[in-house]
């Protein structure tokens, strides 16, 4: 159903993963998927750093967008780079909607960057076990904001579903960020054409470059013009181009799917683990698992004695005291030994 409350932002929606370890902590809060970038990617980076005296150039920016453009089958001008996926929720307030419906639970920012907009909102709270067919979006809503697979609940929907959600004079913004760590990219909509739809698409996840911010979005022109007329000059540095360009030609792409694979396996043995404890785990497909463990603060407090961080759900709209989301890791034993204790 639909929350009754407009345009006010909650303050937990600034709250993020980084946020619950300290120093030294063995961290299932965040969800990048390694400690660090490949190497071949850190070489390639540092090979650009001479140039960081100069302005970033147009021949950067060009081969960044082609590099975009041609892994999703796109024209160039369906292709917008960000500064993360996290700009693009700051730039849907120049699309100046009247109302927008933000199907949760879900990633907190798009409430942030449109609260502080003065944009209006509502949520759509999805139910346990949080799938679309159950969104009842207001038909006046003309911006509806859903992620795909979704951040907490790690819930895939159907393309179908996510489809259904247009209506004329509406756009539809589906949020991708983690939408490389499902094998084949099931259901997304980063290749498809449609005059309605944008795709955010993050890259900081799979190549472990949350400090550098890279993303972009994929929609029809005229709509990616209107979301981006106000940005500064030089939006992304140097850096920022090259790294785009590198995770999306065909070798980085290749990667990032036997990556994927993998992560679907380990995140089936974590699951098990989980399940054998008695945990209750949220069906879904992304490199983190939402849990549902009675006391979640509780849990949490008694985790972080021993050194382990995950991420705490009560600031996700539709969550309630007893869920968290922790990240597949190898180190997954620890984390359920460390649950087992307090179940016992």
């Amino acid at each position: 159903m639909a929350s009754p409350f407009l345009g006010a932002t909650r303050a937990g929606a600034r709250y993020h993963g980084d946020q619950a370890a300290a120093p030294g902590m063995l961290d299932f809060a965040v969800n990048v998927r390694t400690d660090e970038p490949p190497t071949w990617l850190v070489d390639r980076l540092a090979g650009r750093l001479p140039d960081l005296a100069r302005y970033p150039g147009t021949a950067d920016e060009q081969r960044a967008v082609a590099a975009v453009a041609a892994r999703h089958g796109r024209s160039i001008d369906e292709v917008a780079l960000l500064a993360g996926a996290a700009e693009g929720f700051a730039l849907l307030a120049d699309l100046r909607p009247r109302l927008a419906a933000l199907i949760q639970p879900s990633f907190t920012e798009p409430e942030a960057a449109l609260g502080a907009a003065a944009v209006p909102f509502e949520h759509v709270v999805l139910p346990p076990p949080f799938g679309l067919a159950d969104a009842s979006v207001p038909e006046e809503a003309d911006l509806v904001v859903v992620a795909n697979p979704t951040n907490p609940t790690s819930v895939l929907h159907p393309r179908e579903q996510v489809l259904a959600l247009r209506r004329p004079g509406r756009i539809v913004v589906v949020d991708e960020a983690f939408a490389d760590a499902v094998p084949g990219e099931s259901e997304s909509l980063a290749g498809r054409s449609l005059p309605d739809v944008v795709v955010l698409r993050s890259l900081t996840k799979t190549w472990a470059l949350a400090g550098l911010r890279v993303g972009y979005a994929l929609g029809p022109a005229e709509v990616l013009d209107r979301m981006t007329a106000r940005r500064a000059h030089w939006p992304l540095g140097t850096l920022q181009l090259e790294a785009i360009a590198a995770c999306s030609s065909a070798e980085a792409v290749a990667e990032a799917e036997r990556g994927a694979r993998r992560l679907v396996e380990l995140r089936a043995e974590m699951v098990a683990g989980l399940a054998s404890i008695g945990v209750n785990v949220v069906d879904g497909c992304a490199p983190f698992v939402l849990i549902s463990v009675g006391d979640a603060a509780l849990m949490r407090k008694h985790l972080y004695s021993r050194g382990i961080a995950v991420r705490r759900c009560d600031t996700f709209v539709g969550l309630e005291g007893q869920y968290l989301r922790v990240a597949v890791r190898p180190e997954w034993p620890a984390l359920v030994a460390a649950i087992a204790e307090v179940l016992g």
